[in-house]
């Protein structure tokens, strides 16, 4: 495809830039090509303007596809899970010392995937924005047709922009295309977060009269821009708005909390909530959007690869109480285990909170056996050396155990091969790696469980504990919990129910982030008998007194086997803007954020829309 000339300067200002320093791989600061679209000679026809959004749809996949899947970095900036490669330096453990403006230029899966987020942020703008800006050089065939996709381009840069914001903070505000002649001198600067939340607050008010519930699986859904404009009232402090446009969802007839077993498995609701077949189905009227990625129609290569971030890393490291090496995640054995759980390398570990604390309620179908998988659930099967001369060692597929009778361990690196694990998110089957890693699969972005958790949350900001109490236990009685009362709401019930329903959906650091800044913003006091205000966000915030106060591993400076320790500090509740982006804005400025080297050069972000 042709390079369109007036996206270049925009393509090396935000996406690849130039990097000065040293230290730096050559790899890092070489330039990612881009094709693109000539827009003057192909956005013409709906045809081509369907193409644009496809790409945008398909993009969003990215997030969760593939090995240490950017998902994975924001879920690593939180509570709920650490990064558990333990053997080399590079992985996102001492964000301290990993996570600067150089580093965030990575992209790679040895490193966190900041600079993904930042890339793949502009380029769905920029596809949204060529929608947006040359939605009247189409000729429509009715005001209709028009209306929704301008709804949907609408949606997509809201997304990207209620991303960046929570992300990064104050971010470039570019909301049309770059024009030629302005190409070679377009100066960008910062704009404040607010202003930008606004600006998506008003098209998506606008996006929600104009988008419809009744498309195909993987296309934006009127119920996407309810969701979406849910979280972006709660962003701007506008609760009333954000529970009437959640409301709009739970009422509106077409989405419904699957309550009892469905599709072809038939196990538990939350079982088949999760099946790759039953996302999918019609049946389905929890889901309100997917990306999508079926085996055979040309998707993800190697498909999610959930197994192998998600699951410990049991096949090596441990050892049977007499002494000898207990587990083969090969399909050389008898015993093929990684048919059953996947050939784990322990890289999306869960913290005590996620694993233990938040599971209170001994009848939570998200913690039941059927569903939850505990190390001692795997059974001793290295039959090549439990199995000799015809002697079967007497552990041989016996469960794990972790300590001998002396108390001595018997996993070698318990951060990296020792935990349990959601079975009934993570397992999909493989039909492309021998062991399994986890294959093909539709995966929610938006369903109704969380909708009910936002709406929740809009109340609690109120001060309607009842109501915010009452759309919780929705939540908790479809997992067969007992119900919480209003005195027990606070932001902490929130979260930690969020924690329970959302693993390896939400974008739990951006989530966070967001309500950081509603309690800079309200000063409302939080659990933890603090306030908290904009005017010092990045030094004492709720994200890093929620994390530390939850995530064992930050707080208690554990450190790994290669010698790497878990660290974290408040400014992390903001990510570095990538140097060499900054560096590549020769006429303008784009901030960097307090904390990272760079923020001394700072001006006053734009209080409007440039």
């Amino acid at each position: 495809m042709k390079l369109d000339s007036k996206y270049i300067w925009l393509l090396l200002i935000i996406f690849t830039g130039i990097s000065a320093g040293t230290g730096c791989s050559k790899d890092r600061l070489t330039p990612e090509p881009l094709s693109f679209y000539e827009p003057d000679l192909t956005y013409t026809t709906p045809s081509a303007m369907q193409a644009a959004l496809t790409s945008c749809n398909r993009n969003l996949r990215n997030e969760y596809y593939g090995d240490n899947p950017p998902i994975l970095t924001e879920m690593v900036f939180s509570e709920v899970t650490v990064e558990g490669t333990t053997d080399k330096s590079g992985p996102a453990q001492d964000l301290n010392l990993v996570i600067t403006p150089d580093l965030a230029g990575y992209n790679d899966a040895d490193h966190a995937r900041i600079y993904y987020y930042w890339s793949e942020g502009y380029k769905g703008i920029k596809y949204a924005n060529t929608v947006i800006s040359r939605i009247d050089n189409v000729t429509w065939d009715s005001p209709e047709q028009r209306n929704s996709f301008l709804g949907q381009a609408y949606f997509h840069r809201a997304m990207r922009y209620y991303r960046l914001t929570n992300q990064f903070g104050d971010v470039p505000a570019i909301m049309h295309e770059v024009s030629e002649k302005d190409s070679a001198v377009k100066p960008f600067y910062s704009t404040k977060r607010d202003v930008i939340l606004r600006k998506m607050k008003t098209d998506l008010d606008s996006a929600k009269d104009w988008v419809s519930d009744d498309v195909m699986r993987g296309e934006v859904t009127k119920g996407a821009v309810l969701q979406l404009l849910t979280k972006v009232n709660l962003a701007l402090g506008e609760f009333d708005d954000a529970i009437a446009s959640a409301s709009a969802i739970i009422n509106g007839g077409k989405y419904h909390l699957m309550t009892q077993p469905f599709g072809a498995t038939k196990k538990n609701v939350i079982w088949d909530l999760h099946r790759p077949e039953n996302k999918y189905t019609g049946e389905n009227t929890e889901g309100i959007y997917l990306v999508t990625d079926h085996y055979g129609d040309g998707g993800y290569d190697g498909g999610m690869r959930i197994m192998r971030q998600a699951v410990p890393y049991w096949g090596t490291n441990i050892t049977t109480p007499s002494g000898k090496k207990g587990t083969n995640d090969g399909v050389a054995v008898k015993f093929v285990q990684s048919s059953l759980y996947g050939r784990g390398i322990g890289r999306c570990r869960p913290t005590n909170y996620s694993q233990y604390d938040i599971w209170t309620d001994s009848n939570d179908l998200r913690h039941s056996h059927d569903n939850w998988m505990n190390m001692e659930d795997l059974v001793y099967n290295n039959d090549g050396a439990l199995v000799v001369d015809g002697v079967t060692d007497p552990y041989y597929l016996k469960p794990l155990q972790k300590y001998n009778s002396s108390g001595g361990v018997l996993c070698v690196d318990t951060i990296r091969s020792w935990f349990g694990w959601p079975q009934y998110k993570v397992f999909i089957p493989d039909n492309e790696n021998s062991p399994m890693q986890g294959g093909h699969s539709d995966w929610y972005v938006y369903r109704l469980a969380e909708t009910y958790l936002l709406r929740a949350e809009a109340y609690f900001w109120k001060g309607d504990l009842a109501s915010a109490a009452a759309d919780i236990n929705m939540v908790r009685t479809r997992a067969h919990c007992a119900p919480i009362t209003p005195d027990q709401v606070n932001m902490g019930t929130i979260l930690d129910e969020r924690a329970r329903e959302l693993f390896y959906e939400e974008p739990r650091k951006t989530e966070l982030t967001r309500i950081a800044y509603i309690f800079a913003l309200t000063h409302k006091v939080a659990e933890n008998g603090k306030s908290y205000s904009l005017d010092n966000f990045s030094d004492n915030n709720y994200f890093y007194d929620r994390v530390i106060a939850k995530n064992n591993f930050y707080r208690e400076g554990i450190v790994t086997i290669h010698g790497d320790k878990y660290t974290m500090s408040p400014y992390h509740v903001l990510w570095p803007v990538p140097t060499k982006s900054i560096q590549a804005n020769t006429y303008g400025r784009i901030n960097q954020n307090k904390g990272y080297q760079g923020y001394e050069s700072n001006v006053p972000a734009l209080d409007y829309i440039p």
